[in-house]
């Protein structure tokens, strides 16, 4: 199956990449800004005329969190307009649509792992964009999937992992948050599920399973436990990582205190099987050595 990835240069598009030489049975379409403008109605719709891609994985977001603050309007072009374009894009051709969302569309008060249909109540610009991003997928009435994913980081890109490793070699002591609970998600873990889920569509086209999935590894964190396993893997590093409170560093977007997301909808859909997150932060961090 032809299958376009957009914002195939961040972390999850570069895994996408990565994955391409592994997965003879797609064809993949890498995609970022300078090659398709998701935001220009008209080229996508000279795009799909010309490529006619059969799924498409929007990887593309604007994700400088405390940065839409300021720039509501620009953060909105990505994370709503673009998708409200391609799922047009995507009724118009026969496309079917999976799109990247995030935990950042809920307040982060619940006190249990949060369930897809949990009611949205995002506390940032970010959160608030994407969370209509995901309203116009749906609203689209096309074959869709909203994937929504939490501490996403990789082997590619700028991420909290490589941060907690420079810093821990560069530093004898580092303050981290321990009161902002998730999951840390590794991106290569949730191409993997992604190329799943488009293994059953090509073997099975009419039986697909449209609606709002969570995906993250398995397991639970704070980013001080986060930090404290980043450093414990990677080894070499005599940093002492001491606990503190949200408090401590200020940000101009709030983030959810609680995220964890719960992910029984997508394993039992379609099959999945989902590592722990200390398992694929040990893969990825021998990959970066």
């Amino acid at each position: 199956m032809k299958i376009l990835i957009t914002g195939s240069s961040g972390q999850l598009g570069s895994e996408f990449k990565e994955l391409d030489k592994e997965t003879p049975q797609h064809q993949f379409l890498f995609t970022d800004v300078d090659e398709l403008d998701i935001t220009n109605p008209d080229a996508l719709a000279e795009y799909f005329s010309k490529e006619n891609p059969g799924l498409v994985v929007n990887c593309a977001a604007y994700t400088a969190v405390d940065k839409a603050e300021d720039e509501p309007e620009k953060a909105g072009l990505i994370n709503r307009d673009a998708v409200r374009n391609l799922a047009y894009a995507c009724h118009a051709s026969g496309s079917r649509f999976i799109h990247i969302s995030t935990d950042y569309v809920f307040d982060g008060k619940n006190f249990r792992p949060y369930v897809e249909n949990d009611p949205v109540n995002p506390v940032s610009a970010y959160g608030r964009t994407k969370m209509e991003g995901e309203g116009e997928l749906l609203l689209a009435g096309i074959k869709g999937v909203v994937i929504r994913t939490s501490w996403l980081y990789s082997s590619f890109g700028n991420n909290f992992v490589k941060t907690m490793i420079r810093l821990g070699k560069e530093r004898d002591e580092l303050n981290v948050v321990f009161d902002q609970i998730g999951t840390p998600t590794y991106a290569r873990d949730l191409a993997k599920a992604v190329i799943a889920i488009a293994d059953k569509l090509m073997n099975d086209p009419a039986d697909f399973k449209r609606g709002i999935y969570h995906f993250s590894n398995e397991g639970v964190a704070s980013w001080y436990d986060f930090t404290l396993a980043i450093h414990e893997l990677h080894g070499g590093i005599d940093c002492k990582v001491f606990p503190v409170g949200s408090e401590e560093f200020p940000t101009k977007a709030p983030r959810p205190h609680y995220s964890v997301l719960n992910k029984t909808k997508i394993k039992s859909t379609f099959g999945l099987s989902i590592p722990h997150w200390r398992e694929s932060l040990k893969e990825c961090i021998t990959k970066l050595k």
